[in-house]
């Protein structure tokens, strides 16, 4: 019995004794593919070619079934099907355009299938011909940027931008795809600004032109001149900024959305009974299901747009009313097609996300982007466990430095009349239960901040360490107390939790000393968290909210007065001994002067009023009541450089990580692009309705 013919383009089932028929698309391909010009046979080839709806499954496998020399035998019928098409964006004959968009997409998909040596040239060359390349460039970015900026379709629009994403990410490593030089030259920032702008084109294409403008950002922005670079920071388009910032938030809301329910479930029913009974010997596996993939290229937007555009800063506290979860509507560029993922199916990746706001906690009724963007790092620092989430746990980092750092956001972050409830997921671990505090009260930003770094200092120290996060955390929370002392901000702000999640990373330091030393140079962190201090007792009475917060951190620098002991001890050790570590070790021994002599100062006279008084154990306000009656005594030496700090700088230390992640999203872009052929009736439907 005859099998049904798989192959893409067949109108019926082989059989032995009938031909099998193809769609005449089909055949018009076949003929492109031959040595011969198609035109000898038909003169009007071309114009019946873009009348035919497109066969993408077709077109890209036949391009990658060509070999070695095929391929440069078709290149002249291969330039012609490029040139046709770049010439047919210009028609009026919306179908033939949207055919032609497809086409070139199809095009570009083929071609990169090849994966040939110095790919940037030799896919210019394929494609249009080196001789022809910068006028058929300048053509088609003329056209993609006329309908981009004209009264066309919003499907029409949605597949320009999908050919500039296949166009940007045809090679891997995008500084290496010349064909950007013409993107470069010929300019479409304009047009993402005004897609931006358009509350309704926005809310459909936004994903994308976002996507978009940050690739275009990173074109070998450490090499040469970049003019989107130049054109971002000097961006100050407000409805452009918003319109970014509700791209952004919309995704990060959804994704938040995604994990809340996911948490729901898993905390309902009997998956949560029996982790309860075995005493929760399952949580890391259930926390590795709950975490969807999480998104860079949406982070790396928001990095380029906190880190590019003063102006967008602003954005970040743009507050707006929360609304309920709406279903969101189906964008009209792939109306038949299946919603684009991410590899696991949980998140939309492209333009799919148009829902309107949805709200972040059920008692609050305002929300901004910030708020949006701390509680998507509260999910995504959880686990750091692979190389995937630690860089975007990385991004978040770096992002929040560079908010850090600024002195307008830190204005809005310490503002004591813009508060709010931010409910930060918190990582479910053995020793502790899992709190769900519905009375979170409402507080500056800065207070949520300060609680995610204290939350990731103190659910992280593991046996992989993460180093560099550990940096990046406690050097926030340092810009922060630094902003605070210049400003005399005095954050109502349970300190007392700050110092005991810096007092346990010292303490995790030194009970794995030998382990970590073998994989890092562990001084700067104890370096960082001892200058900490050294803020606190230095200038703590100018921005902590009380004269009791003042002795609550004497009472707790004593408390754990052993903890510092060690910690001399050991770093005395290294730097006598003339080993490797013996400078950065010494740094902290200097540092310790000022903890070491209020331990010396206070604990004696603690002792002596125990032992006059006849008292076995202190209580705490025994013990305060001590330090309080002998501040006049001590002495403490004034340490330079406290409230100082190296700003952020992303070239070169951190060159290399970006162009890895520019790189990894460049991949995952063009792997997720939807381009599923478009109804002919749907998209004849919308034509017929275009004003």
């Amino acid at each position: 019995m005859a099998q049904p013919e798989k192959k893409s383009g067949l109108l019926r089932k082989s059989s032995g004794s009938k031909k099998v028929l193809k769609e005449k698309v089909v055949l018009m391909y076949d003929e492109i593919f031959k040595t011969e010009d198609p035109v000898q046979n038909n003169l009007r080839f071309w114009e019946e070619l873009f009348l035919l709806k497109v066969n993408l499954e077709y077109l890209e496998a036949k391009l990658e079934s060509l070999v070695g020399d095929q391929l440069i035998q078709m290149k002249d019928n291969i330039n012609g099907l490029f040139h046709h098409s770049v010439l047919t964006l210009r028609e009026d004959h919306q179908i033939r355009v949207v055919n032609a968009l497809q086409t070139l997409c199809g095009l570009l998909r083929g071609v990169h299938q090849k994966n040939m040596p110095n790919t940037g040239f030799d896919i210019i060359d394929i494609l249009m011909g080196f001789d022809n390349a910068e006028e058929e460039m300048k053509s088609l970015m003329v056209s993609l940027d006329s309908l981009l900026c004209g009264d066309g379709s919003l499907s029409l629009k949605g597949l320009c931008l999908k050919l500039l994403l296949c166009l940007i990410t045809v090679t891997g490593n995008i500084s290496q795809n010349t064909i950007l030089e013409y993107i470069m030259i010929n300019s479409i920032f304009e047009a993402i600004v005004q897609i931006l702008s358009s509350a309704q084109i926005q809310q459909h294409l936004g994903y994308d032109a976002v996507v978009l403008l940050a690739l275009l950002v990173n074109y070998r922005k450490y090499e040469s001149a970049n003019p989107y670079i130049v054109k971002l920071s000097i961006l100050d388009d407000e409805m452009a900024l918003n319109g970014m910032g509700l791209v952004l938030s919309r995704t990060l809301c959804e994704y938040n959305r995604h994990y809340k329910s996911k948490e729901d479930e898993a905390q309902g029913g009997i998956f949560s009974t029996i982790t309860n009974i075995v005493g929760n010997m399952f949580i890391g596996e259930a926390e590795e299901k709950l975490s969807p993939r999480t998104n860079e290229s949406l982070l790396l937007a928001l990095y380029e747009a906190v880190h590019l555009n003063r102006n967008f800063i602003a954005v970040l506290a743009h507050s707006h009313p929360e609304m309920e979860p709406a279903t969101p509507p189906q964008s009209p560029s792939s109306p038949n097609t299946p919603t684009n993922s991410q590899p696991d199916g949980n998140l939309p990746a492209s333009d799919a996300l148009v829902s309107t706001e949805l709200p972040l906690d059920p008692n609050t009724q305002t929300s901004n982007l910030l708020i949006t963007f701390l509680k998507y790092c509260s999910i995504v620092m959880q686990d750091t466990k692979d190389e995937h989430r630690l860089n975007s746990a990385k991004l978040c980092l770096i992002i929040l430095t560079c908010i850090a750092e600024d002195q307008y956001a830190n204005s809005f972050l310490h503002d004591d009349n813009m508060t709010f409830r931010v409910h930060l997921h918190r990582m479910p671990m053995r020793h502790r239960k899992k709190i769900v505090d519905k009375n979170v009260p409402s507080r500056p930003l800065a207070c949520a901040v300060l609680d995610l770094m204290v939350e990731f200092m103190m659910t992280h120290m593991m046996k992989d360490f993460p180093m560099e996060l550990y940096l990046r955390c406690v050097a926030i929370v340092q810009k922060l107390i630094c902003y605070q002392k210049k400003c005399r901000v005095r954050l109502h702000y349970t300190w007392q939790e700050l110092w005991a999640a810096l007092i346990s990373v010292l303490k995790f330091l030194l009970s794995h000393e030998t382990v970590l030393l073998g994989k890092h140079n562990i001084f700067p962190l104890a370096l960082q968290v001892v200058n900490l201090f050294n803020m606190f007792i230095t200038y703590g009475d100018t921005f902590l909210p009380t004269p009791g917060s003042y002795d609550e951190l004497y009472y707790e620098i004593i408390r754990m007065h052993q903890a510092f002991d060690n910690l001399y001890s050991m770093v005395l050790r290294h730097s006598t001994n003339n080993g490797q570590w013996k400078d950065p070790a010494s740094k902290v021994t200097q540092a310790l002067v000022n903890i070491r002599a209020i331990v010396n100062h206070f604990n004696p006279k603690i002792e002596s009023f125990a032992a006059v008084n006849h008292i076995s154990q202190l209580s705490e306000e025994q013990v305060l009541s001590v330090v309080r009656c002998n501040y006049d005594t001590l002495t403490l030496k004034l340490q330079d450089s406290l409230d100082h700090y190296e700003r952020y700088a992303e070239q070169p230390r951190e060159a290399s990580f970006f162009t890895q992640l520019v790189r990894s999203i460049s991949v995952d872009v063009r792997r997720t692009l939807s381009l599923g052929t478009l109804s002919q009736e749907v998209l004849l439907k919308e034509f017929s309705t275009i004003a």
